[in-house]
C-alpha cells in the first residue's frame, strides 16, 4: 500500500480573509506556527528547536573577509557523513550556517575532495573521529588530515572540556532565541533536518540528524574559528586565483 501525505497551509484556505489569517496566526505560540499554518509535522515528544524558521532564516550573501570560519563535521557510512561551514560575525556574536554537505557510503578522501574547495579554515570533529573505518587502519581524523583538510588536533569539546550533546543543543537554541544564530535559506538539506529534529520519549531521535550534529560540533569549537586573513593566506590567494570564488564563502 502506498502512503502519501498532502500538506496545506493557511494560505490554501481562500475563505479566510487576510485579516482573519493574521489574527489566527498571532494566537499561536511561536513554536507552533509552522505546524499549524504550514502543515509541518510536530513529531515525537516535540521539536528540539521550537523557533520559527523566519526568525533564523537569511538569504545567502558573501561572507565578509574579516569574519571567522570553522567547519563542523559528523562522520558516517551507512548514515551520511555531514559537514557545515559556520561563519562567525564576532562583532555582533552571530553565527551563520553558510554551507552544508551530506553523503552516505563514501570514503574520507571522496568527502575531502568535495569539501576542500570551501577553504582552508579549521574543521571541528566529534570524539568518534579517533575511531577507524570498519576495515581498521588510520582514524577518521587522520584520514581527513592526509586528504588535505585542516582538522583540529583534538575532538570537539565545550570550553570547559566536556562534550555533552544537550549542552551543545542548549547553546544552539539559546542563540536562535536571541537572534544570534542564522542559516542561509537555500540550504535545503539543512532545513529538512531542522524541521524533523525532535525527541521521542524524551530522547533525541537519532535519524536524519547528521547536519544538526555537524552544526553542533562546529559551534562547540567556534573559539578556534579563523578568518581568511589568518588561515593560510598564500593558499587563499593561489587557490582563488586559479579556481574563482568559493561557493561556500563567496570570496
Amino acid at each position: 500500500m502506498t502512503r502519501h501525505v498532502t500538506t496545506m497551509t493557511i494560505e490554501d484556505a481562500p475563505h479566510i480573509s487576510e485579516a482573519r489569517r493574521a489574527e489566527i496566526i498571532a494566537s499561536y505560540p511561536p513554536h507552533e506556527v509552522e505546524a499549524r499554518t504550514k502543515g509541518i509535522p510536530v513529531l515525537g515528544s516535540g521539536r528540539i528547536f521550537p523557533v520559527t524558521e523566519e526568525s533564523i532564516t537569511v538569504e545567502a550573501f558573501p561572507i565578509p573577509r574579516h569574519w571567522a570560519l570553522i567547519g563542523g563535521m559528523d562522520f558516517g557510512w551507512d548514515h551520511p557523513t555531514a559537514a557545515v561551514v559556520l561563519a562567525w560575525d564576532r562583532d555582533s556574536d552571530v553565527i551563520y550556517v553558510a554551507a552544508a554537505y551530506k553523503r552516505a557510503k563514501a570514503t574520507p578522501l571522496e568527502h575531502a575532495v568535495a569539501l576542500k574547495p570551501w577553504g582552508g579554515f579549521p574543521w571541528a570533529w566529534p570524539h568518534d573521529g579517533l575511531h577507524s573505518m570498519k576495515d581498521g587502519g588510520k582514524s577518521f581524523r587522520d584520514q581527513y588530515t592526509e586528504a588535505g583538510l585542516k582538522m583540529l588536533d583534538v575532538h570537539a569539546t565545550h570550553p570547559d572540556g566536556g562534550y555533552g550533546v544537550e549542552a551543545g543543543i542548549s547553546e544552539m537554541l539559546n542563540r536562535m532565541q536571541t537572534g544570534r544564530f542564522k542559516a542561509f535559506a537555500h540550504l535545503v538539506d539543512w532545513w529538512a533536518e531542522f524541521r524533523l529534529y525532535h525527541r521521542r520519549d524524551g530522547k533525541i531521535f537519532k535519524e536524519r540528524e547528521d547536519l544538526m550534529d555537524a552544526t553542533r560540533t562546529g559551534l562547540m569549537m567556534k573559539r578556534f574559528a579563523e578568518s581568511p586573513d589568518v588561515y593560510d593566506a598564500d593558499t587563499w590567494s593561489n587557490d582563488h586565483g586559479q579556481h574563482g570564488r568559493s561557493e561556500a564563502t563567496g570570496y
